[in-house]
C-alpha cells in the first residue's frame, strides 16, 4: 500500500469517526429534548392536578363555611311596649294606629334583601319604634333551592315564625340577615337555628320542637304560590303601601310614607 492509499484511508477513517461522533451527539440531543417534553409534560399534569385539588378544596370550604359556626346575635332596640304578633305566614309588628301600614316580601338568602335590611332596616325598626310606622313581614321562600343543600330558605323562615310565637321575631330577623349567607352556598341547619333562638333569650322547648317539625313549612309554601301568581310581584325585596309597589330607590321614600319632613 503505498503512501497516499494510506493517507486517503486515514482520511477516511477519521470522517467516519466523526460521522459517527455527530450520530451520537444528534441522538443525545434528541433523547435530552424528548426527555425534556416529558418532564414538562409531567411538571404540567401534576400542576394543573395541584390547582384543581386546591380549587375543590377552596370550593369545598368557600361552600361550607357556614359550617360549625354559631350564628351571632344581634341586639336591637325592639322594646317590649311594640307589638309583634304573627298572623299565619306573616308577623305584624307595630301599632295599628301607626301613621303608615306597609309590607315587605324578602327571603333570608337573598342577597338584596340583605343589602335592603342593612340600608333600611334601622330606619324601618325606629319608625315602629316612633308608632309611626306597622310592618308586615312577609318571608318568602323564593330561593329555596338555591342554597347548598337546598333548603335554607325555607327552614330560615319557619325558625322566624317559630321565633315570633316567642315574642323574639327582630332579633331572630335582624340577626339572620347580619351574618346572611351567601346564594348557592350551604346556609344554616336547624341545630344553629335553634341556638340562634336560645342567643336571643328564648328558653321555651316548643321554639326547638317548631324549628324541627317545620311547623310553618305549609304556610309559608302556599304564600310562595299565592305572591308567585300575582303579576306586579317583581322578586325580593318588595315593598307595598296599600297594595301597591313602593319605589325604594329614592332615600327618603321611608319618611315621605310616614309623613316626616
Amino acid at each position: 500500500m503505498g503512501g497516499a492509499e494510506r493517507t486517503a484511508r486515514k482520511r477516511r477513517q477519521q470522517q467516519q469517526r466523526r460521522n459517527a461522533g455527530a450520530r451520537a451527539v444528534a441522538q443525545a440531543r434528541g433523547s435530552s429534548g424528548g426527555n425534556r417534553k416529558m418532564i414538562v409534560a409531567v411538571v404540567a399534569v401534576v400542576v394543573l392536578a395541584a390547582l384543581v385539588i386546591g380549587g375543590v378544596i377552596w370550593t369545598n370550604s368557600s361552600k361550607n363555611q357556614t359550617a360549625g359556626h354559631a350564628i351571632p346575635a344581634v341586639q336591637t332596640n325592639a322594646s317590649l311596649d311594640v307589638p309583634t304578633e304573627r298572623q299565619g305566614d306573616v308577623v305584624v309588628s307595630g301599632k295599628d294606629s301607626a301613621n303608615a301600614k306597609i309590607d315587605i316580601y324578602a327571603d333570608f338568602l337573598c342577597p338584596y334583601c340583605g343589602q335592603f335590611q342593612k340600608i333600611y332596616g334601622s330606619q324601618v325598626e325606629q319608625q315602629i319604634q316612633a308608632g309611626n310606622l306597622q310592618v308586615s313581614y312577609h318571608m318568602i321562600p323564593l330561593l329555596n333551592s338555591q342554597s347548598d343543600p337546598p333548603g335554607y330558605s325555607l327552614a330560615s323562615e319557619n325558625a322566624a315564625l317559630c321565633a315570633a310565637d316567642q315574642g323574639k321575631f327582630t332579633p331572630f330577623h335582624d340577626s339572620l340577615f347580619a351574618a346572611q349567607p351567601e346564594e348557592g352556598q350551604r346556609g344554616y341547619d336547624n341545630a344553629q337555628l335553634i341556638q340562634l333562638g336560645k342567643d336571643v333569650g328564648i328558653t321555651a322547648p316548643a321554639f326547638e320542637s317548631c324549628v324541627n317539625a317545620g311547623t310553618y313549612n305549609q304556610q309559608l309554601n302556599d304564600a310562595l304560590q299565592k305572591i308567585l301568581a300575582d303579576p306586579n310581584f317583581k322578586g325580593t325585596p318588595t315593598v307595598r303601601h296599600n297594595g301597591v309597589n313602593v319605589d325604594t330607590s329614592q332615600a327618603d321614600w321611608l319618611t315621605k310614607l310616614v309623613g316626616q319632613p
